[in-house]
């Protein structure tokens, strides 16, 4: 870990040689997030069977724990780590686990993270009520500590998750998203979250309303920058590996493509608009529009957004006093663009 005194300036970010691990980023806050895990375990108790049952196989799975650990992190550079921290880190969780869970439902997904998703073990219907019920939860948790603030900032998230997923619904039946309704799709969908985590984090340990609203604003950021990492491994490169092309066959415009068709003539255009338009794609398809979008600069121009939503998150941080916890949070949002999937 870098030195407190001497953290790396947002321009030297993205310069580390070394990638950051997410293993040291968990060390950081071991003990913490054992208190966390206790926190969202209990919050997800029940005393029917089949619930039960269900909800023992979701604690079997392994995630990433990424937002509970920003959590945690935006509440130690503000001030310090309180029972509101974990009760906010525990709310998040249950609200992401809750929309992972109803998302395989929608997509129709078998699996999660490599194992047999929800709905493919116990049906639909048994993985829509337990999305229902974890968001319950997470509802009864803020309401019976009186933590309302948390409420609002969560409630706020799942609505502009809700406008963000059926904006981009609405947008991919005609294949007509620019760049600025993207960025719009993205900040709701996936920022706003993030966003809700540091703030969250940020609240439990401070009543500096500027400090909570620049913590909101880097997770916005941070949200910003981890969407695009995500659109870039659906197309491959030379950091990422062999393209997936999941967003491609579902007729998703991210930046990569967007970017690509705006360079492009008119023909162009078309041609891979109509093998985007496609039902079913083959891999010759996935194969023509993975090279016209490198071909035209798209993951160059993506890669430099991304690196920048970064930066601004960092020249954020960078106005909170130096501790290890804000050396910590850098790793992370370094992370964030350095990983491989």
């Amino acid at each position: 870990m870098p030195d407190v005194t001497t953290a790396p300036t947002p321009t030297d970010l993205l310069k580390r040689p070394a990638p950051v691990s997410l293993k040291d980023i968990h060390a950081s806050v071991a003990e913490e997030l054992v208190v966390f895990k206790r926190y969202f375990r209990d919050a997800m108790q029940s005393d029917i069977g089949l619930l039960d049952k269900v909800v023992q196989y979701v604690l079997r799975q392994k995630g990433k724990r990424i937002r509970p650990t920003l959590v945690l992190l935006a509440a130690n550079v503000c001030g310090g780590i309180t029972e509101t921290s974990y009760r906010g880190a525990a709310l998040v969780e249950l609200l992401h686990t809750a929309t992972l869970i109803h998302d395989d439902v929608v997509d129709e997904a078998d699996t999660r993270r490599g194992v047999f998703s929800i709905n493919a073990l116990w049906k639909n219907k048994v993985g829509v009520l337990l999305g229902d019920y974890l968001l319950s939860q997470g509802l009864l948790l803020s309401l019976k500590n009186n933590e309302y603030e948390l409420l609002h900032i969560l409630s706020d998230a799942v609505r502009r998750m809700s406008e963000g997923e059926l904006l981009q619904i609405e947008k991919t039946r005609h294949l007509d998203i620019d760049e600025a309704t993207y960025y719009r799709i993205i900040s709701d969908k996936t920022a706003s979250l993030i966003a809700a985590c540091t703030a969250c984090g940020a609240y439990s340990a401070t009543d500096d309303v500027g400090a909570i609203d620049r913590m909101r604003q880097l997770g916005e950021e941070l949200g910003l920058a981890f969407q695009i990492r995500d659109d870039l491994f659906d197309f491959g490169g030379d950091d990422i590996g062999k393209p997936i092309g999941i967003d491609l066959q579902e007729k998703k415009m991210t930046l990569p493509l967007i970017f690509a068709l705006r360079e492009a003539d008119v023909p162009e255009r078309r041609r891979i608009l109509k093998i985007v338009k496609k039902r079913k794609k083959s891999r010759a398809d996935l194969h023509a529009v993975v090279s016209f979008v490198r071909e035209r600069g798209g993951l160059t121009y993506a890669r430099s957004q991304m690196e920048a939503h970064a930066r601004t998150a960092a020249e954020i941080l960078s106005t909170f006093p130096p501790t290890p916890a804000r050396d910590t949070l850098l790793d992370l949002i370094v992370y964030t663009v350095q990983r491989k999937k």
